[in-house]
């Protein structure tokens, strides 16, 4: 087997970075785990969670995203967090159990939970700064999210999704997957969704 080679990419939020692999660790399929018990049945996640500091996992095909409470700076933790991928890649295990996955719900029941969180909790909020958010749709438990109004183009709006929809939607329903905001923030190519994952 090549070496296996990661990228580690820190994001606006200063306790999470995302890892990505030259290769799917999880193909065409994304988990959450918001803490180590509920990695028990995901061979990846659990050797995350050995990391000291790594409080949450995001495994979506060659992407780990993960969050910190560690105040150590992702330079210290990220040599640990490679190391733990590519003994997990060594192995041949499975990132996730095919039992656990089969548990999900399916995507309708999740659109149908995430468009009541939305309706419910935060569209009031978005909408008293003048913007608007909607689900696009939602592929196995994948979510794809749009913002418009004056959330469109606003410098908060990675902030917002971050810390405001992604967190209210993941104490709610937390077997979804990725959140992808798919808002054209720009003028130009939209600078968060990739097409070829979702």
């Amino acid at each position: 087997m090549s070496d296996v080679k990661i990228t580690a990419e820190p994001l606006s939020v200063s306790t999470m970075c995302r890892f990505i692999v030259d290769r799917p660790v999880y193909e065409n399929r994304s988990y959450w785990f918001g803490n180590a018990q509920t990695a028990e049945a995901a061979p990846l996640a659990k050797r995350l969670f050995a990391v000291p500091g790594v409080a949450q996992v995001l495994i979506s095909h060659q992407t780990i995203t993960l969050t910190k409470i560690s105040p150590a700076p992702w330079q210290m933790i990220g040599p640990h967090i490679g190391a733990a991928i590519r003994e997990h890649v060594a192995s041949g295990d499975e990132a996730v159990s095919p039992e656990l996955q089969a548990k999900l719900p399916s995507a309708e029941e999740l659109r149908t939970r995430v468009e009541t969180i939305i309706n419910d909790e935060i569209a009031p909020s978005v909408a008293s700064h003048g913007g608007s958010i909607r689900v696009v749709d939602v592929k196995e438990n994948v979510v794809l999210l749009q913002m418009g109004g004056g959330c469109q183009g606003c410098s908060s709006a990675t902030a917002t999704l971050k810390f405001g929809v992604e967190a209210a939607i993941r104490r709610a329903i937390p077997e979804i997957g990725e959140i992808i905001d798919t808002t054209d923030h720009s003028a130009g190519a939209n600078p968060y969704f990739n097409a070829g994952k979702a």
